[in-house]
């Protein structure tokens, strides 16, 4: 019985397992010892292309009965008003390498197939391999040489480029989508690239915003490239997000951004600031010798561990009296930082721990680094943004997906919003 004889087929199985089931083992030995002996892998490779041609070709003529409305030959076709018109060669890209095909025609032009429509030249995943290698920091260069290599498909550095703006309208889309009315916590972090402005390379800044929702999840909320002022750019920010549904924030972590802090507390008023610890920690201790590192380390814990304001502030004085003369800039770090860090002794250590730093988005951040030191530089805003959101997309899909990832022992964290921030949370 032929392939298109078998009208049953297991519940379950896809077209490609009753393809294979209908070729019996000793069929495909032979095919593959054929192919061996004419090319080696090469030859098992022709052997591919040529059953993707033989499949892509059936399904056009299928498509093209089903189009007409008779099968070839049948004389139901006599005074249609159209019919067949022979056939037109085209080569498509494929994952299993490029492919020829016979396009069947209708003389009123009116045939518009769906398995490989017109003016198409790539079909299958390749679309999908391009973006999936741009995301993971592969340049146009390396792909194109990866696609000869692996596919045999020959695609231009243009091409893939045009490719990988297929994702513009999704960017789009993603940066204004509606937000959630509040966000008990926002983190701020950003990471230097260098691009191209007006025919000059500079450095700019793209700044990721992460959000955890009341049940705890972490969400990107955005990104955002400076090109501007700090004051005007963050106010611009801050906006956005207000616009886009977001009515309270209750406690903003960010680190060393100027103009944020100022920004936050026009539109959100109520909102708390603070200052990201480990940053405070990290920065101070760049001007520690390596010998000394653990004791100037033993000092500062004092500082940010203490139970209250008064003990942080004797802690810190005690600080600057051990090691103040030898390294006078660490001391300077914390007294830069005392307003913006005094409001994380007010929470009790459940929720210390959740505020103590913005290592959720480094840890995105080092991710979206990983992607974009191969480059030089990027040509524009656009083309680091589109980079900078394809990387986001998999490091987000490999974390929770769209819903976040959840935040540790964000329960009794939550217990304590409620006291803290009394009906700013939507708890019912």
């Amino acid at each position: 019985m032929s392939v298109t004889e078998n009208t049953s087929r297991p519940a379950g199985s896809s077209s490609a397992e009753v393809l294979a089931g209908a070729l019996p083992p000793e069929v495909l030995d032979v095919l593959v010892k054929e192919a061996h002996a004419s090319g080696g892998s090469l030859g098992v490779q022709e052997l591919l292309n040529q059953m993707t041609k033989a499949v892509l070709e059936r399904a056009l003529d299928t498509e093209m009965t089903h189009h007409l409305g008779y099968e070839k030959g049948d004389p139901a076709g006599n005074g249609s008003g159209n019919s067949r018109n022979g056939r037109s060669t085209k080569t498509v890209s494929t994952t299993n390498g490029p492919v020829e095909l016979a396009v069947p025609r209708d003389r009123n032009g009116s045939f518009e197939p769906a398995i490989v429509p017109k003016r198409a030249r790539r079909l299958g995943n390749i679309d999908e391999v391009i973006l999936s290698l741009y995301s993971r920091g592969m340049t146009t260069r390396d792909i194109e040489s990866h696609l000869h290599e692996v596919y045999g498909v020959n695609a231009s550095r243009e091409l893939i480029s045009n490719v990988t703006e297929v994702v513009a309208d999704e960017i789009a889309l993603w940066q204004t989508r509606p937000l959630d009315e509040v966000y008990p916590i926002l983190y701020v972090d950003g990471i230097r690239l260098r691009i191209k402005d007006k025919g000059v390379v500079t450095t700019k800044v793209a700044h990721l915003a992460v959000g955890v929702d009341v049940e705890g999840r972490k969400h990107a909320l955005g990104l955002w490239i400076a090109d501007s002022e700090a004051a005007k750019f963050w106010a611009k920010v801050v906006t956005d997000l207000r616009n886009r549904g977001l009515r309270d924030i209750l406690i903003a972590c960010c680190d060393g951004l100027t103009g944020l802090p100022d920004a936050i507390r026009g539109v959100f008023p109520d909102t708390v600031v603070q200052t990201c610890v480990v940053h405070v920690i990290r920065n101070a201790m760049r001007f520690v010798s390596y010998g000394d590192r653990k004791k100037v380390a033993a000092g500062m814990r004092s500082i940010y561990t203490a139970p209250t304001l008064e003990a942080a502030e004797i802690a810190l004085k005690n600080f600057d009296k051990e090691f103040g003369t030898q390294y006078p800039a660490a001391v300077q770090v914390w007294q830069h930082a005392w307003n913006e860090f005094t409001p994380f002794l007010d929470y009790p250590a459940e929720l210390r721990r959740v505020v103590y730093t913005t290592n959720l988005i480094e840890n995105i951040n080092f991710q979206l680094r990983k992607l974009t030191k191969n480059r030089g530089h990027f040509d524009s805003d656009a083309a680091a943004m589109k980079l900078l959101y394809l990387g986001l997309r998999n490091i987000t899909s490999h974390r929770g997906g769209p819903s976040g990832t959840g935040t540790w022992g964000w329960k009794q964290a939550l217990n304590t919003l409620v006291v803290l921030f009394p009906d700013r949370l939507p708890i019912h």
